[in-house]
């Protein structure tokens, strides 16, 4: 959520900020302006007659006074709950404006992304798809998968899914070495923590919703965004670093297309998640440590990569900035993503209410979040699959797994009919 002081005092750099990702007929700078203009006029106004108020009641009322009395309170209540709908049509329309971005960040949207670095050449071989491997090793099951929940949904198998398994264990194993909390977090969240996420009210369809009117995750960012949720921290003990394993839960609605199907796009994903609350002045600092991470684990996976800075239409409406690490998917000559490397700057702090206190001056300021894949692994099976297979068609485990997995090849096996 943006602060309505700045977008006061800086309204036309704000407007050219929101422009980068919005049309200008999408959003009114103006109308929260005159809204909180109309708060502070009607404040003015009721504090005026509270001070009346309080000064008549000091001194014996006669019938008059008592009479006058009562409607100085019902104005003095008119007023109240027209303030109370103000502020909340205020808070609406802030919660709908998406953060400023970074100079830095293009405007735009996917067709404006900058590729930023690269790693390693792109494997030379024309090779099966990563279903038709993963048929073929029968790791992957999508057709019983289909049969119990449907489309975009499929279930890991042997190996399959002691790589997957593997997987997340050398994330974890990398998280804690570098000095972050383990978590692991409920899997549905309240709308008040989907507000401080940012992910409502724009991206409401996009959740899946129970009949509690809990949303389950799509990402472990949502739960951790809203770790230190209405609290004051101690500025002298950020940052604080934590890390969660949840499963990633998206209706992504919509037809997908052809080139989509497989686990490059589904409804239940597995992720690990980076999350840092910091003071302000280590944010840019900390976004970079995080891109850092994010591009070892998939460099020390051998897999070919490219880094994207992503356009503002492309990026998260909470971010500042976000950079995306896609791995290369052959047979369907595109990258795709396995981890976005965000700063929120204090949008979601101000969403959340999640402040820290300075010592010298024990003032208490917002925070700055900061988050990053680290990694997500649905896309990460598919370029292990396709990049490393060999020409006996067997696949090649990268060697960062073979303390997890203790195979260095998967090969074919002999399907079970069962």
């Amino acid at each position: 959520m943006l602060d309505i002081n700045k977008i006061r005092e800086n309204k036309e750099e704000i407007k050219k900020s929101l422009l980068k990702r919005l049309n200008e007929d999408e959003f009114d700078l103006d109308k929260v302006i005159s809204l909180d203009d109309k708060r502070k006029k009607l404040l003015t106004e009721v504090e005026e007659l509270k001070k009346e108020r309080n000064k008549r009641s000091k001194v014996k009322p006669d019938e008059k006074d008592i009479q006058e009395l009562k409607l100085i309170g019902d104005k003095v209540k008119k007023i109240d709950e027209e303030i109370k709908e103000i502020k909340k049509e205020i808070q609406n329309n802030l919660f709908a404006l998406p953060n400023i971005v970074a100079s830095d960040v293009p405007p735009g949207g996917k067709e404006s992304n900058q590729v930023i670095k690269t790693f390693k050449e792109k494997p030379k071989h024309s090779p099966k798809d990563h279903i038709q491997l993963a048929s073929d090793l029968d790791i992957i099951d999508y057709k019983r998968a289909a049969k119990m929940a449907g489309s975009g949904f499929w279930i890991y198998k042997n190996e399959g899914a002691l790589l997957e398994w593997a997987l997340l264990n050398y994330f974890i194993d990398f998280h804690r070495k570098n000095g972050y909390t383990f978590l692991i977090p409920p899997f549905l969240l309240n709308e008040k923590s989907a507000y401080t996420s940012g992910h409502l009210p724009k991206f409401r369809d996009d959740l899946f919703w129970t009949q509690d009117n809990l949303c389950l995750n799509a990402t472990s960012e949502m739960m951790l965004a809203n770790y230190h949720r209405d609290e004051i921290l101690n500025g002298s003990e950020l940052p604080l670093k934590y890390f969660a394993y949840s499963p990633c839960f998206r209706r992504e609605a919509g037809a997908y297309r052809k080139e989509e199907r497989g686990m490059i796009r589904g409804h239940q994903f597995n992720k690990i998640e980076m999350f840092q609350f910091v003071l302000p002045g280590e944010s840019w600092k900390t976004f970079e440590e995080l891109l850092e991470n994010a591009e070892k684990l998939t460099a020390d996976l051998g897999l070919h990569f490219q880094s994207s800075l992503l356009a503002a239409g492309d990026a998260s409406v909470a971010m500042a900035k976000t950079v995306d690490i896609e791995v290369w998917i052959p047979s369907m000559g595109i990258y795709k993503e396995v981890s976005s490397v965000s700063n929120a700057l204090d949008y979601q702090a101000r969403r959340g209410n999640i402040k820290y206190r300075e010592k010298k001056t024990n003032k208490t300021y917002f925070v700055h979040t900061l988050n990053a894949s680290g990694l997500a692994t649905s896309r990460l099976i598919p370029a292990i699959l396709e990049q490393f297979q060999q020409e006996d068609g067997s696949v090649k485990v990268p060697e960062a797994l073979h303390p997890y997995l203790k195979l260095k090849t998967i090969n074919a096996r002999k399907k079970n009919s069962n």
